[in-house]
């Protein structure tokens, strides 16, 4: 079982189950919601329980996915593609230990041009 929360705590999760090695997005619009880099682990949504919905506001950054995030304090939580089974959730959310780490860096190609890359974790 692995628990998480936004900053001030209004939006708590918990996720059944080991976590999937995560990802670190670099496209951009990524990269504008979260400020920086968007690491996060995909999660079946059977395997997720989560609390405090009410505080949580979703925008729909494209026609196929919504990005949930606190309305209260603005922590970043979730990317949702609409209509598969799964949520992302950002692992900077998740309390420690998470047993996981970073498998691949994607959308390289698009990442911003003030940071290097320099982890030797496998590029997309």
């Amino acid at each position: 079982m692995h628990k998480g929360s936004c900053l001030c705590g209004a939006v708590n999760f918990t996720v059944a189950g080991d976590l999937a090695p995560p990802d670190a997005c670099h496209c951009s619009q990524c990269r504008k919601q979260s400020g920086h880099v968007w690491a996060s682990t995909d999660v079946p949504e059977e395997r997720i329980s989560i609390s405090g919905q009410e505080h949580i506001s979703w925008y729909a950054s494209s026609e196929k996915v919504r990005r949930g995030f606190c309305k209260n304090c603005g922590s970043v939580l979730f990317w949702d593609p609409i209509h598969h089974p799964r949520i992302a959730v950002a692992m900077g959310a998740f309390d420690p230990p998470t047993g996981t780490k970073l498998h691949v860096h994607i959308f390289t190609a698009d990442k911003g041009d003030y940071y290097d890359i320099a982890d030797n974790v496998p590029q997309e």
